[in-house]
């Protein structure tokens, strides 16, 4: 960047009849000709520019399902843009933002509720204002209000209008990543690979420039993308999966406890991640896709600190993953073990494995 300083102190220079300003002040021009760059470099990391995502779940949004709408900042919140200033100083370029369906949209193919979609922008214009980019995260397991997607009480075009919507609220692309539906266990992989797919082609018929993530059906498993749920699995259902605009990554998640549901303290040997990883960069491999670890988490004791190490070294050096999102951050999370949440003693442990493995 310094290669563009000189031209812009001989542009002051041509243009003023002053003689040259004393050593202090051209010192003062340089630095501040440097922050300005800084700042654009700043502003130009969105969602479309390339690099490898790193981040974290902002928690909150999603709290008390069974309490519908729920009252904010009594069952429910939205982010503290403070949290995402500090995760973004330490690096995060990425935030991915749980909420619920039926919060934005109280009657399937009716009107976003203005007050839900608000708490959601101003989100999204918090980190705006900080270069970063925001996964829009409808973090239902593919229900609503109980029923499954495809069935009479949610046919699949109330999904498609869901995210119609959601495209004319946030059309710009460069501040926002659209993730479809979170772990969409409440029906058949096959089936959800279908939805995805015909989600993803009409929003991509109607403009859509967006990066888009696609989990991977049930629980959207590492460990269990070879598994067979009535004789079809991710590997299976997600083999042929496409994008016009080619901008697309399958979502993944990935625990270390024993039954991997991110429930426990104890984590299993990190060898067995390391292969679990190594088996889906090889899928990935051979289709062609890339992937987005869109979940995962430990406990802070020494075999989970392994174990996260495990997981992030499965997705070092491969170009078939495009980043990940650690579960998670927020401050009504409390003494939830897997927290990133800085707590009286600073940064949690955590962090300091994480930072490894950002981008530069």
């Amino acid at each position: 960047m310094m290669k563009f300083l000189p031209n812009l102190l001989s542009h002051r220079a041509r243009g003023s009849a002053c003689p040259p300003p004393p050593i202090w002040r051209r010192a003062l021009a340089i630095a501040l000709a440097l922050g300005s760059i800084l700042l654009c470099d700043l502003a130009a990391a969105n969602c479309l520019d390339g690099k490898r995502m790193a981040g974290v779940n902002l928690s909150g949004a999603e709290f008390a399902a069974d309490k519908l709408p729920g009252t904010i900042f009594k069952d429910y919140v939205y982010p503290d843009a403070a949290d995402m200033r500090h995760f973004q100083s330490l690096g995060m370029n990425t935030f991915r933002l749980p909420f619920l369906w039926e919060r934005l949209q109280p009657q399937l193919f009716g009107a976003l509720d203005a007050a839900e979609l608000q708490r959601i922008k101003d989100s999204v214009a918090s980190a705006q204002s900080l270069g970063v980019c925001v996964v829009l995260d409808v973090h239902n397991f593919g229900q609503y209000r109980g029923n499954p997607i495809g069935s009479s009480e949610v046919p699949r075009a109330a999904f498609y209008d869901l995210w119609r919507r959601l495209l004319a609220a946030f059309p710009d692309s460069a501040s926002t990543a659209f993730g479809l539906m979170n772990e969409p266990a409440k029906l058949p992989v096959a089936t959800w690979a279908s939805i995805a797919q015909e989600t993803l082609n009409i929003l991509r018929r109607r403009g859509s420039k967006h990066l888009i993530l696609v989990p991977g059906g049930g629980w959207s498993g590492a460990h269990s993308w070879d598994a067979k749920d009535n004789g079809v699995s991710n590997a299976d259902a997600f083999r042929a999966f496409h994008d016009p605009a080619n901008n697309y990554m399958i979502e993944v998640h990935q625990y270390a406890d024993a039954d991997f549901s991110g429930t426990a303290n104890t984590c299993i040997d990190p060898a067995r991640l390391s292969a679990i990883m190594a088996n889906l960069t090889l899928w990935a491999n051979s289709t062609r896709q890339r992937l987005f670890l869109g979940e995962f988490g430990v406990a802070v004791n020494d075999q989970c600190l392994k174990a996260l190490t495990a997981i992030l070294d499965g997705m070092q050096g491969s170009s078939a993953w495009g980043g990940w999102t650690y579960w998670a951050a927020g401050k009504w999370l409390g003494t939830y073990p897997f927290s990133l949440q800085p707590d009286s003693n600073g940064d949690r442990p955590q962090m300091a494995i994480l930072k490894n493995y950002m981008a530069p």
